[in-house]
C-alpha cells in the first residue's frame, strides 16, 4: 500500500541519489528549504500531509530524474505490484450519471491506467483537455484525483458544479456557504456557492 511515509521516504532517497539533504533538495527544486522538513510532513493536529504534487515535479526538473525512477525509489516491490485506476477524459468529468454518490466513475466502461496501489484511498484519473489551465496542467496530462479525500487551504483540486463544468484549481477558503478558488493559468479565480458544487476532489497527483 502507498502511504505519506513511503512518498516521503522517496524524496529522502531522491535527495541522497543526487548527494543532497532533503533541504538541499527544496532549494535546487526552487522551495522554501524547509519544504520537506519532518515538521512539514504531518499537520497540527496531527494528521499525515501528501507532499504537493507542485513540489514533487519541481525536484523531478530540478535533478532530472523521471516519474518511474522517483516510484522506483518509493519502494522497489510497490512500483513492481502497481494496480490500476479508471480513466476519465474531461467532458466526463462533468457528466453527472457516470459518476457515484462518493464521487468515483461508475460501470465498468472506463479506461485503465496503471497507478501504485493506494489501499484504501479510492482514486480516478482525469486526462486534461485544452489549455485553460496551462502552463500548471497541460493537454494531455493525467490527473490523480481523490474524492474521498480531506481538502485544506492551498490544496489543488478538481472542482464540478451543478452545471456540469469541470475545472482544477487551488482551495483558498472553504466557508460554511461558499469555496474561494484561485484560478490555474487562464482560469480565474471564482466564488462558488457549496450548493451548486458537485463534488470537490483533492488532486494527488499529475504525471505530464
Amino acid at each position: 500500500m502507498l502511504t505519506h511515509g513511503r512518498i516521503w521516504t522517496a524524496i529522502d532517497r531522491l535527495a541522497e541519489r543526487y548527494g543532497l539533504t532533503a533541504s538541499g533538495l527544496a532549494r535546487r527544486a526552487g522551495l522554501d528549504a524547509t519544504s520537506f522538513n519532518r515538521s512539514k510532513r504531518v499537520s497540527p493536529d496531527g494528521r499525515e500531509r501528501w507532499p504537493s504534487t507542485e513540489s514533487i515535479a519541481k525536484v523531478l526538473n530540478a535533478t532530472g530524474a523521471s516519474l518511474d525512477e522517483f516510484v522506483s525509489l518509493i519502494e522497489p516491490a510497490e512500483a513492481a505490484r502497481g494496480a490500476t485506476v479508471p480513466l476519465v477524459g474531461w467532458k466526463d468529468a462533468g457528466a453527472r450519471p457516470h459518476f457515484a454518490p462518493d464521487g468515483m466513475p461508475s460501470g465498468a466502461h472506463w479506461s485503465e491506467i496503471e497507478f501504485p496501489d493506494l489501499g484504501a484511498e479510492r482514486v480516478f484519473a482525469v486526462e486534461v483537455a485544452g489549455s485553460a489551465h496551462a502552463p500548471i496542467y497541460r493537454d494531455g496530462d493525467v490527473l490523480i484525483v481523490a474524492p474521498g479525500a480531506g481538502v485544506r487551504k492551498g490544496d489543488r483540486v478538481l472542482v464540478r458544479d451543478a452545471s456540469g463544468a469541470v475545472s482544477a484549481r487551488e482551495l483558498v477558503r472553504r466557508t460554511v456557504r461558499t469555496l474561494e478558488l484561485k484560478g490555474l493559468g487562464d482560469d480565474g479565480d471564482r466564488s462558488l456557492p457549496l450548493a451548486e458544487t458537485e463534488y470537490v476532489a483533492r488532486i494527488i497527483w499529475c504525471r505530464q
